[in-house]
């Protein structure tokens, strides 16, 4: 994943701080992502969140909101219709450099401002809403014992997070001035709501009133046991696997990479981390793409398959195919072959067939189900064929593996 960084200019001319979040290769959408309320791009929600849906193939932008994080301006200054309209200019940015954004996210109020903008948006084709308020107006309730006071003196300082910020009165009438709701029903995009039914900041009815409110396409995933921040990786990994399939059904991806015409050379496969967890990284062929991890027990998040997991795939996969081809050519009644497999390690002395006797053997035991009105030569052909698949073959034979240091 490679992140670019630059600047562009908000709506009250200040210039804003913003990470494009970008996959290996042509990305498959481009996404906007909002965060929380006093919080910033680099928070680990927004960061994670994007990460791993570029490892997906989704470019994300993310920014920071006027007077936060690395941007310009006085959060004083900012209201919630300021978040507004620098959220449409975030997506003008990418229309005129990249790709306008096909999916709007937004996490907490960041959800709200991306429902209140999504309208201004016309090429956004799905909205994702992640813990956010059915009501702008509920994050006072974070300030809830000093809004006399802002109201009677105009502005106050109060402690957010462990954090100073000022709140004014303009920043109270404004955000009682939205009505999110009458937004949501004109909305005429999908949406997904996505909200954990323990939020002790947001609470889950505000999901059920802004599920309530849309019009179809709309669906709803619920967060079990996360908090609202996202603070646990698993949930924003959860978040982004849930968010990249259920938008492929809206989103146009780009047209995918041509592939190699018969007899030419096997398409290149590159690994490269993802810096998502230890161990999890990006596997990409030609124009797939794909993550690669490992069990929890041993240190990774079981995002994806491990190595011996593809490796079994492989011969899986291989074998499978091969049964295809030659039931076919000779015209056998096979309807669907199923292939099982397991890798262990055994001791060597167990083995009376293997040449090598001391020390542990890799071992691979496989499983073969057969569909279809075969008789019992022509199972037996097929089974003997399975064997005889390139993989398989690669596999048992002696094989030599160069590596080198990458120019």
């Amino acid at each position: 994943m490679a992140t670019e960084r630059f600047t562009f200019t908000g709506e009250g001319g200040h210039q804003l701080a913003a990470a494009l979040d970008l996959p290996e290769r042509e990305p498959v959408a481009y996404a906007l992502f909002a965060h929380c309320f006093t919080c910033g791009k680099d928070v680990l929600a927004a960061s994670r969140i994007a990460a791993a849906l570029s490892a997906r193939g989704i470019a994300v932008l993310r920014f920071d909101f006027t007077g936060l994080g690395a941007s310009e301006g006085e959060f004083a200054n900012a209201t919630f219709s300021s978040n507004i309209a620098d959220l449409v200019r975030a997506a003008d940015h990418l229309r005129e450099t990249k790709k306008a954004p096909a999916i709007l996210i937004g996490h907490s109020l960041g959800g709200a401002a991306i429902l209140a903008a999504a309208g201004r948006i016309k090429e956004a084709k799905a909205v994702v809403t992640i813990a956010a308020p059915s009501d702008p107006e509920q994050v006072t309730d974070l300030f809830k014992g000093k809004i006399e006071d802002i109201r009677r003196e105009g502005k106050i300082e109060v402690a957010l997070a462990g954090r100073p910020f000022t709140i004014t009165r303009q920043f109270l009438d404004d955000i009682h001035e939205h009505g999110l709701m009458a937004r949501v029903t004109m909305l005429r995009k999908a949406l997904l709501v996505m909200h954990s039914p323990t939020d002790d900041t947001v609470a889950i009815d505000n999901a059920t009133r802004i599920f309530t409110q849309a019009k179809h396409p709309k669906s709803f995933v619920s967060l079990a046991d996360a908090d609202h921040l996202l603070s646990n990786r698993r949930d924003t990994t959860y978040v982004a696997d849930v968010i990249a399939a259920w938008a492929s059904r809206y989103v146009e991806a780009a047209a995918p990479a041509q592939a190699p015409a018969p007899g030419e050379e096997p398409r290149q496969v590159t690994v490269r981390e993802t810096r998502n967890g230890k161990f999890q990284n990006m596997v990409a062929v030609g124009p797939h793409q794909m993550l690669a991890d490992e069990p929890i027990s041993v240190g990774g998040m079981d995002s994806a398959p491990g190595p011996y997991d593809f490796l079994l795939a492989a011969l899986g996969a291989c074998k499978s195919m091969t049964m295809r081809l030659y039931a076919d050519r000779k015209s056998f009644p096979l309807e669907r072959a199923m292939v099982t497999l397991r890798h262990s390690k055994i001791h060597a002395e167990d083995c009376a067939e293997c040449e090598t006797k001391v020390g542990l053997l890799d071992q691979i035991d496989v499983s073969i189900g057969l569909e279809g009105a075969l008789d019992a030569e022509q199972r037996q052909k097929i089974l003997e064929i399975a064997d005889k698949c390139p993989v398989h073959r690669t596999l048992t034979s002696e094989i030599r593996i160069v590596t080198k240091a990458a120019d």
